[in-house]
């Protein structure tokens, strides 16, 4: 859902960087958030119960219950909160998924299986689907609709109509040599 960044103010606010599109209905007051760190962490196996979130200057600030100082906030810097889930749960929006979703799907080029989702990389632009293919490894597919025109869960496949040499060599388009007397 989220990953902590730092500290905010003497009273235990943490800022956040938001990994999901509804912070309005994740962010609650009682959401419980499972925290990914490493096995030797303080924190491991530990929940955190969200109070409040707040938006400064356009940047969400939470309040976690137990953290009430800047100490106790600092200490939760680069964790990963996550939310249990259910698998088979919608998203509530046409044309949207949950990465476990897609991941796994195998991918269609004109009705032929050229790979299989192998994760979803969120970035600034836009969403890259990271596809593993036999002949040329891991290929980045913008998910975009013009490229991945159709997602069927049900089915098992993710459709792809990507430009020419994405998922294979590129043809030799070097003009020939002219050869003169």
């Amino acid at each position: 859902m989220g990953r902590i960044t730092k500290a905010h103010g003497l009273k235990g606010g943490i800022k956040l960087e938001l990994y999901t599109d509804d912070p309005d209905r994740r962010f609650t007051p009682g959401a419980t958030f499972t925290l990914q760190v490493p096995d030797d962490s303080p924190w491991s196996g530990k929940t955190l119960e969200l109070d409040e979130l707040r938006w400064y200057n356009g940047h969400p600030v939470a309040f976690f219950a137990g953290i009430d100082d800047r100490t106790a906030a600092e200490s939760l810097a680069r964790i990963i909160l996550w939310v249990e889930q259910d698998a088979d749960a919608e998203t509530g929006e046409d044309d949207a998924w949950y990465d476990h979703q897609l991941v796994g799907l195998k991918v269609l080029r004109d009705g032929v299986e050229v790979g299989t989702v192998a994760r979803v990389d969120h970035m600034p632009a836009q969403d890259l689907l990271a596809i593993d293919t036999p002949s040329r490894g891991e290929v980045l597919v913008p998910f975009v609709s013009a490229i991945v025109p159709a997602v069927d869960i049900a089915a098992g496949t993710v459709t792809v109509t990507p430009p020419q040499g994405l998922f294979e060599d590129p043809e030799d388009t070097s003009r020939p040599e002219t050869v003169t007397d």
